[in-house]
């Protein structure tokens, strides 16, 4: 296309990726969003008025070189767009799908002023396809091996990220998984529709082409401990990544009751374990025209409700304690899940799940309102006393945040960890109270996005690595 001043980008309207029709994406579990085709993303691409300082990359907790790569696509060269992006993220077609880049490189933009950022999550996906599906770059050099070897435990964002890097260094991975599949949340926590299984497929198989060696079925620190892989096994050092699986639960009356599920459990039955084909050894609740509720408001609420809509599920609706504005999931997630049916009620909470013979039939909940801002700078949400309602629900989904699972800190004294059950860690480098065992991800900050798991394992890589050579 024709060269354009600053101004002419400066007007151009934001390109919107082609998603699938509401009433149709949610009775299946194929992807919503369409992806760009190459005019699109060329189209897109051409809006960057080329910052002198791209504060876009300020914004990515990877540090992708982000003006060069949308330069790159503005002249329709795909392949260097994918080599600039592969420097710092091994994993493009996964963050283009369910990173938040609204609140970090595209809420960095200076277009974002006008709230029109470009839109950089929707051309690294489109980059990361198209290289994918054509083999645009040449298949990744073997570097030199050194005789060091470094144990991954967790096959999630986290730990393969610190996997690819330190295999880039021609150190030795082997990297733990204590499920049957490999990915972590990425499979077993984001459903279908929005991250395919076989896009987090061809990124793993992209770390095996580097020489990563993968175990599943290995639960590190049942059976195999920590100190064990260091001082029987060999390994120099040794990267925690188990993120944060274990499911938190209000403690209200009933939450025995069958029907009542945590959005963990819910989730990994239907990704990882396909509970909703019929011949499943492990099914979920038949949801068919049944009333679901989901507690929560971030991302795994949305992604509970939604996939509740494609089992069948009616009514589905979603129970935030605080308002729309406060509430933490992804703004186009929220606004999917609209279309697609969900109903979402703000300023309400559950006081107990109400059932008969075992069997949840209702959820009792109370009104709320905004008080004062609590720890999280969030308006702190306050009970209207004798406000209640009771609303039919068959199925409970709990989705209000997740803790470590404390299997191997347990089985590991010496390594610190805090109140809250994560591993105490060096900010700057990852490690932790014990030499040469570094952490990062979910299971040093609690919950969080993928984007961030994936650079907490690049840092730790990088001190890793320095500690092996030094």
């Amino acid at each position: 296309m024709p060269e354009l001043t600053k101004r002419e980008r400066m007007k151009m309207e934001r390109t919107d990726m082609p998603m699938r029709d509401a009433c149709d994406r949610a009775t299946d579990f194929e992807e919503v969003n369409l992806g760009y085709t190459s005019a699109m993303a060329v189209l897109e691409a051409s809006r960057c008025i080329e910052c002198k300082r791209a504060v876009c990359i300020d914004g990515c907790p990877v540090g992708i070189r982000i003006d060069d790569f949308l330069r790159y696509v503005a002249e329709g060269d795909i392949a260097s767009a994918a080599a600039v992006i592969h420097e710092d993220n091994l994993f493009p077609a996964i963050c283009g799908r369910v990173c938040p880049q609204e609140s970090q490189c595209e809420g960095a933009c200076v277009l974002d002023k006008k709230g029109r950022p470009i839109a950089i999550g929707h051309l690294e996906r489109f980059v990361a396809d198209r290289e994918r599906t054509r083999s645009l770059t040449e298949p990744p050099r073997l570097t030199p091996p050194t005789d060091r070897k470094v144990a991954v435990i967790g096959s999630g964002p986290a730990g393969l990220a610190c996997a690819g890097d330190l295999a880039r260094e021609g150190h030795a991975v082997t990297v733990f998984e204590a499920l049957h599949e490999l990915g972590g949340v990425l499979v077993y926590g984001i459903p279908e529709f929005r991250l395919p299984k076989e896009i987090v497929a061809s990124e793993i198989s992209r770390l095996e082409k580097r020489g990563v060696r993968f175990e599943t079925d290995v639960l590190i620190g049942s059976g195999t401990t920590l100190e064990e892989l260091t001082s029987e096994e060999g390994f120099d050092a040794v990267f925690i990544g188990t993120g944060a699986g274990l499911p938190r639960f209000p403690g209200i009356e009933g939450e025995e009751l069958i029907g009542v599920y945590s959005a963990n459990e819910f989730l990994t039955r239907v990704n990882l374990m396909k509970a909703h084909e019929s011949e499943s050894e492990t099914p979920v609740y038949d949801l068919y025209g049944r009333s679901v509720v989901v507690i929560g408001g971030g991302n795994t609420a949305v992604d509970a409700a939604r996939t509740s809509l494609r089992l069948g599920a009616d009514p589905v609706k979603m129970l935030y304690r605080r308002s729309d504005s406060e509430m933490p999931a992804r703004r186009e997630e929220i606004e999917h899940a609209i279309e697609e049916g969900v109903e979402i009620r703000y300023l309400v909470a559950p006081t107990s799940f109400n059932g008969v013979d075992g069997w949840l039939e209702s959820v009792t909940i109370q009104e709320m309102r905004l008080g004062e801002p609590d720890e999280s700078g969030r308006a702190r949400p306050e009970a209207i006393k004798g406000a209640f309602e009771t609303i039919e629900a068959a199925v409970a989904i709990i989705a209000i945040g997740n803790s470590p699972n404390p299997v191997l800190t347990r089985s590991t004294p010496d390594l610190a960890t805090t109140k809250w059950g994560t591993i105490e860690v060096d900010e700057g480098t990852g490690e932790t109270s014990i030499p040469g065992v570094f952490a990062g991800g979910d299971i040093t900050t609690g919950g969080a996005t993928v984007i961030l798991a994936l650079g907490a394992g690049r840092k730790a890589a990088a001190a890793i690595n320095e500690y092996l050579v030094s």
